[in-house]
């Protein structure tokens, strides 16, 4: 760590770094630089980009577009990465060229599923109880 960096701005600089590198990946996939033919025919969200602290790293997390055949497209993704790589490197300044690591966004899913649960009908009732019960306070 350089002497007038703080943790506070280094982490600030590994957010900026991530979102600098989501916007490239972004671009190149939305202009369809990359010729893969799954990339081709998918529509492919970059949901966020997470840089390991000495930026050497970036784990990127994507969902396609309603989630369609998602391991083809982490496939073709993985297949791709040494373009993926170079291109990044070339288009964000860094000392280093991070190494990409591709994962599907799952946080998706999990809302959903929480979503599901809460609108389930035992479930509501339990909310609805406990509303009550909190009300009974006697204040």
């Amino acid at each position: 760590m350089k002497h007038n960096e703080t943790s506070e701005t280094r982490s600030v600089r590994l957010l900026k770094v991530g979102e600098q590198v989501r916007h490239v990946l972004s671009d190149i996939l939305q202009r369809g630089d990359v010729h893969d033919e799954v990339l081709a025919s998918h529509v492919v969200s970059i949901t966020e980009v997470r840089m390991s602290p000495d930026l050497r790293h970036a784990t990127v997390f994507v969902k396609p577009l309603l989630g369609k055949d998602e391991e083809a497209v982490l496939k073709a993704l993985r297949t791709n990465t040494a373009y993926l790589q170079r291109e990044v490197a070339h288009r964000v300044k860094m000392k280093y060229a991070a190494k990409l690591k591709f994962l599907a966004d799952e946080s998706f899913d999990e809302g959903s599923h929480i979503d599901r649960l809460l609108r389930d009908p035992k479930v509501a009732r339990d909310l609805a109880s406990e509303g009550d019960e909190s009300d009974d306070s006697g204040v």
